[in-house]
Formats: structure tokens, sequence, C-alpha cells
């Protein structure tokens, strides 16, 4: 929001410099001006009503909440950054995947049929094996 927003709600309205006004306080029976503004900026807005009434009473009996007092804040996304498995972490998952490529290699070298589930956990192995490779050289 900006202090127009505001203003607009209030009565009295006097500028008393750049980006500065007084107002009467809606907050309280307010005769003359009690209530500054001021928009900084960055468009935040600074109120303070110098008989004493809160921010949030004098805000709130012009209408708005707290929340008004500050620009609206852009969403920002982090970026997504993929965090590299430790290398140990990569060793393991090839050793693991190369210990399946031996003992089928070692089924087919034995002339003992290999079952089709076996055969597809082999694709898989060498699937994983070969992404991890790419993926150490950057492809």
């Amino acid at each position: 929001m900006s202090a127009a927003a505001l203003l607009d709600r209030l009565q009295g309205v006097r500028r008393t410099g750049n980006g500065r006004w007084v107002a009467r306080c809606p907050a309280h029976g307010d005769k003359n001006p009690s209530l500054s503004v001021r928009e900084l900026e960055d468009g935040r807005v600074l109120v303070h009503c110098f008989a004493g009434c809160g921010v949030e009473d004098a805000v709130s009996a012009a209408g708005l909440t707290l929340e008004a007092l500050f620009p609206p804040r852009p969403v920002e996304h982090a970026p997504r950054t993929r965090e590299a498995f430790p290398a140990a972490d990569v060793l393991r998952a090839i050793v693991n995947e190369l210990e399946i490529l031996l003992i089928i290699a070692g089924d087919l070298e034995a002339g003992r049929a290999v079952p089709k589930q076996d055969m597809q956990r082999l694709r898989v192995a060498a699937e994983r094996i070969r992404a991890a490779g790419e993926l150490a050289l950057g492809r």
C-alpha cells in the first residue's frame, strides 16, 4: 500500500514535507491533527499518534490492517539446486550394481537359465551405472 490509501481514509490531512503528512486520528475524537504519517522510500508507511493511540488502533479505525502499511512482497522462489551425492555413496551404489552384473554374468557363463525378472534387473543395473558415468562426465 502507499500512504495515499491510508490518507484517503483520514480527515484533516495536511502535507508537512516530502512523504510526510499529519491528519486527525480516527481512533479518538481528534479535533486537531495528532496523527503523523510518513511514507519511506521502500514503500513502508509509518504511523504515530501523538495523543497516544496505538498504531493498530489508528489503522484499524481507518478500516485497514497493519499489513496495509507494508508494500507487497514479491514471491521469491529459491532456485532449485541439486545437491551432489557424496562420492563414497555413489561408489557404494555402483559397487552394488556391479555385484548384480557379476552374479548374473556368472549364471550366464555357467549356462544356467536366467529368469526374466533377473534380466530386467540386469538392465536396471547397467542403466544406473551408465547414468552415474554420464553424470560424472557432465553429459
